[in-house]
């Protein structure tokens, strides 16, 4: 098998490999090169060319979207970067691991006008889980003016001891920061950067391997629910008698059955989904929109909740957001272990499990259900608001809306649903889907940019049936998502032409 002939590739494919990092999205350059011909060459990665950046990045995060794991993508030096930004920040608001793996020049030829050139270090920083800025090998740096060298290194005495130690711990720091960015990205679900410099000839190869890095295995620490936490939240929940649960988007299955069960048992809990929720119980609130809308004062009074618990990731409706910041809750507990927002302003506590973990510990302890109308009350409601649902769309004309009634009874059972942002999302919202439909949106940035590679990624990955819905709009602004080989016979697009 041919290696690249740079020390520094040779690390990098070697600990992608050891930590299991198979899917590789290369963008086009020829500073990432030693990278290109590492990745390609070696049968354990897959690895698809896509040119356009911004679809490379979204392509990619689509892949890692379905699979859960870190899904890198490779770029050359320069602006090409930049354009995995919009990407990036998806993903950091997201949760969705992506490594973004950028080749750049030397440190001495950066910010003296040579070619294909930007400050790449940090460029990220706002949105990224962890920055690795890696050290040039000290075989590439016989190069570097001799006026830029350290006084020491001028002397053969001086290189002779760089060569022997300094190189050691160059490799010993790019090791532990490659390590350090793949393990951050897998355990906290989310962005990192690696930046990679190398200098010509960047095409050599060899058959050796010239390294061999130390792996850093990943250290899973899980934070206990606190018992005087959870004594303190029991005792609140027992004496509330309206509680509301609402959830964000989240992962399919990723909340235990038995627990949304018990949930729907109690008359005092208020369970509100969100289509990207992909969570369904008959007893549940989905539609949200439909329920709040025509909602006067008195009645918003009647639904606030005593405490509300948020699951999941980034809300939808504007209205549940307007409502509970207009009509916040005595108590909001975020459960999630890594981030919590506050979106409502009145975050009161950050339970740091996860919601199998909370339920596993809470559930059980719930000794009594609290005698309450507040469920049954907003079940009549519901009922009343699907009949006049129903109603209308029996004689709607041919609006928007009438075409996502027709489009979504379409949508076939077991299938992917990745929806375009903006209109394609809030008119689904208004609707019930399939259980078994799995539904996905690019809620975290909530941007048209990369919607439709998004989804050609998750289709790629994913191998079931995937139906993406769009607007017009949407779609043309991400045209050159369709500028690749990839495209699967599992993949269809709906475009609503609603003319923006």
């Amino acid at each position: 098998m041919n290696y690249p002939k740079i020390p520094l590739a040779q690390t990098v494919i070697q600990l992608f490999k050891a930590k299991n990092v198979s899917q590789i999205v290369i963008s086009p350059g020829s500073r990432n090169a030693p990278l290109t011909v590492g990745f390609t060459n070696d049968p354990f990665f897959k690895c698809y060319s896509i040119v356009d950046e911004r679809c490379a990045a979204f392509f990619a995060l689509g892949i890692a979207q379905q699979i859960k794991q870190p899904v890198a993508v490779l770029c050359t030096s320069g602006s090409a970067l930049l354009n995995y930004y919009p990407a990036i920040s998806e993903a950091f608001y997201s949760d969705i691991p992506l490594i973004v793996l950028s080749a750049d020049r030397p440190k001495h030829l950066i910010g003296i006008g040579d070619g294909q050139t930007i400050n790449q270090k940090d460029v990220f920083e706002n949105h990224i889980l962890h920055s690795a800025n890696l050290k040039l090998d000290l075989k590439d740096e016989h190069k570097i003016p001799e006026k830029e060298e350290l006084p020491i290194l001028k002397s053969i005495e001086g290189k002779l001891e760089r060569f022997l130690g300094f190189q050691q711990g160059i490799q010993a720091y790019n090791e532990e920061e490659i390590n350090i960015a793949i393990n951050k990205a897998r355990l906290k679900k989310g962005p990192v950067h690696i930046n990679v410099p190398f200098d010509e000839p960047l095409y050599e190869t060899t058959t050796k391997l010239e390294v061999k890095p130390k792996v850093t295995e990943l250290e899973i620490k899980r934070r206990k629910f606190e018992n005087f936490e959870l004594e303190s939240c029991v005792n609140d929940w027992n004496d509330a008698t309206k509680k509301m649960i609402l959830v964000g988007a989240n992962p399919p299955n990723d909340i235990e059955q038995r627990w949304l069960d018990d949930l729907a048992l109690d008359d005092s809990v208020l369970v509100l989904t969100e289509t990207t929720s992909n969570i369904h119980h008959i007893d549940f609130f989905p539609s949200i929109d439909k329920l709040i809308a025509p909602l006067t004062d008195d009645q918003l009074k009647q639904l606030q909740p005593d405490i509300l618990i948020t699951l999941g990731g980034l809300i939808v409706s504007k209205k549940v957001k307007a409502f509970l910041r207009a009509y916040q809750p005595k108590q909001h507990w975020h459960v999630d272990e890594n981030k919590a927002l506050n979106t409502f302003f009145c975050l009161e506590k950050h339970i740091e499990v996860t919601p199998n973990q909370f339920f596993t510990e809470f559930s059980p302890r719930i000794t009594h259900f609290v005698k309450s109308e507040y469920r049954p009350f907003w079940d009549d409601i519901k009922w009343k608001r699907n009949l006049k649902h129903a109603e209308y769309l029996k004689n709607a004309p041919f609006t928007d809306l009438k075409v996502f009634d027709t489009v979504l009874k379409s949508i076939p059972e077991h299938s992917i649903l990745q929806l375009g942002n903006s209109s394609a999302i809030r008119y689904t919202q208004l609707f019930d889907l399939l259980q078994s439909i799995e539904v996905f949106c690019n809620r975290g940035t909530s941007g048209i940019d990369g919607c439709t590679s998004t989804a050609i990624g998750c289709a790629v990955s994913s191998k079931k049936q995937t139906v993406f819905i769009t607007g017009d709009l949407s779609f043309f602004y991400d045209s050159n998502a369709l500028w690749n080989n990839y495209i699967p016979n599992n993949f269809r697009i709906i475009i609503v032409n609603n003319q923006g």
